[in-house]
């Protein structure tokens, strides 16, 4: 009786958080590489379009890649944007990428735009990787929100650190149907790729 409770208690959390969701809306030109700290998975956004977030503050790490034959494809430097979320839905506008020069500059000043529903420009802090960082874009990521950068949060370089324990924490609290942590507490220990899959697992089962 309890565990029936208790996913019928999750069940109303997650459509909530779903009502309360911004969607970020995905270029097909682009490559999410990291959200929020954490790296996200090619089968979280294999076919997908755009995602659900939480109202607040993220940060992304992402490329833009254009197909092309040799010096025709191009792939730009890992790009970092931070920012607050209280719109509808979020989508990156890119500039113009279709020669040599336009590419460069694009690379060098971060000339895209982050934009609301309204087509608003919203409030963004940019920055690129540093030069010397780890090819594991997760872990640059730790290291680069540890640093006082442009756009570091410092937040997700502890919540990442932490993985671990934290994942240890939430085996050991399942273990007793009895003992189970408040649904609000849980679902905050997933990450926010776990928390977008269940959120957008909700929106199957409220449409099918």
């Amino acid at each position: 009786m309890k565990l029936s409770l208790t996913a019928t208690g999750l069940l109303l959390l997650l459509v909530s958080a779903s009502c309360q969701a911004i969607t970020l809306k995905l270029d097909p030109e682009i490559e999410l590489l990291v959200l929020d700290g954490r790296k996200i998975s090619g089968s979280l956004l294999k076919g997908a379009g755009s995602l659900e977030l939480e109202r607040g503050q993220h940060q992304f790490l992402f490329r833009v890649e254009k197909p092309g034959a040799d010096a025709a494809h191009f792939q730009s430097v890992p790009m970092i944007v931070t920012f607050n979320a209280n719109a509808h839905s979020v989508a990156i506008r890119l500039p113009a990428l279709n020669n040599r020069r336009e590419r460069t500059t694009f690379d060098k000043t971060l000339n895209f735009q982050l934009i609301d529903e309204r087509g608003m420009e919203i409030t963004s802090l940019r920055d690129h990787l540093p030069k010397e960082s780890d090819s594991d874009f997760e872990k640059a990521m730790v290291n680069y929100n540890r640093d006082a950068h442009a756009a570091s949060v410092p937040r997700f370089a502890l919540h990442s650190l932490n993985a671990g324990e934290a994942q240890l924490n939430m085996d050991y609290a399942w273990q007793d149907v009895s003992d189970l942590p408040s649904l609000q507490g849980w679902f905050k220990r997933f990450d926010a790729a776990t928390r977008l899959r269940f959120i957008s697992w909700m929106k199957t089962l409220r449409t099918s």
